[in-house]
C-alpha cells in the first residue's frame, strides 16, 4: 500500500470551503481513480493535509496524469483560498495500527 501526503496552506478565514470542496469535489474525484484506497483530511491552523492511499505505486503516481485529477487541482487553485506552495510526499506504507473504537461508529 502507498500513502499519498499533499500539504498546503488555506486562508483560515476560508476554512468552511474549502472543507466543503473536499467532500464536494475532491473526495468523489479520488474515488474514481483505479488504486484508490481510502483518503484521510487533516488540518492544524491553516495548514491543510490530504492523506491518500493508494493499492499500489503505480496507481499512486497515475493520480498527477489523470485528466479529473488536472481538473480539480485547476479548480482548486482558481478559487483562491490556497496560500502559498503545496508539496506532495509518497511513501510505502509499512505497518497500520489503528484501533476499531478510535474510528467511531460512523467510520467503522
Amino acid at each position: 500500500m502507498i500513502v499519498r501526503i499533499w500539504r498546503t496552506h488555506i486562508g483560515q478565514a476560508r476554512a468552511g470551503e474549502y472543507r466543503d470542496f473536499a467532500h464536494s469535489r475532491s473526495l468523489p474525484m479520488f474515488r474514481t481513480q483505479p488504486g484508490f484506497a481510502g483518503a484521510l483530511f487533516a488540518a492544524r491552523r491553516a495548514e491543510r493535509v490530504v492523506i491518500t492511499l493508494w493499492r499500489d505505486l503505480a496507481s499512486a503516481q497515475a493520480l498527477g496524469h489523470s485528466r479529473a485529477y488536472q481538473a480539480t487541482v485547476a479548480e482548486i487553485e482558481a478559487t483562491g483560498f490556497l496560500q502559498g506552495q503545496s508539496t506532495v510526499e509518497v511513501f510505502e506504507l509499512e505497518e497500520v495500527f489503528l484501533e476499531k473504537a478510535a474510528l467511531g461508529a460512523e467510520q467503522a
